[in-house]
């Protein structure tokens, strides 16, 4: 509750009938702002920035993993393993400030949605990234 409310409504309760109308003023001045569906606001670009981190994670990851098993080219996928952690990692602390601090649901221009895809797709790219460097590691030749 905001303070704005809590003063209005002590207000109207102080001076009788003079405040009924103070409550609803003040609430409406905490509503966000309608924001047009293709609007791009700092939210969301926050928010598609960090989902665009997690997916390249998430491929960066899956081609890693499939370079470690030896599926794919002679290498052993152990930068793109790392790559793809990292960018899982960010894209889960970005995905989750944003969704703390969004004000609103979805469709606020708050990037509650591109935070949401950042924190499932955050996860995966993680796991992805971590399974194709615990497997490179394993698959290391000792030079010498």
């Amino acid at each position: 509750m905001s303070v704005r409310y809590v003063l209005a409504t002590s207000t109207g309760a102080l001076f009788g009938g003079a405040g009924l109308a103070a409550p609803a003023a003040a609430h409406a001045s905490v509503q966000p702002i309608a924001v047009d569906a293709y609007d791009l606001t700092a939210g969301r670009l926050v928010g598609t920035v960090a989902a665009l981190v997690a997916l390249a994670g998430v491929v960066i990851g899956a081609l890693a993993l499939a370079r470690s098993a030896g599926r794919i080219g002679n290498g052993n996928g152990k930068k793109g393993a790392q790559a793809a952690l990292v960018a899982g990692l960010i894209g889960i602390v970005v995905g989750a400030v944003n969704l703390a601090v969004a004000d609103g649901g979805p469709g606020t221009g708050n990037g509650v949605i591109g935070g949401a895809l950042a924190l499932l797709l955050g996860p995966i790219a993680a796991v992805l990234g971590r399974l194709a460097r615990a497997r490179s590691r394993r698959t290391e030749q000792p030079t010498g």
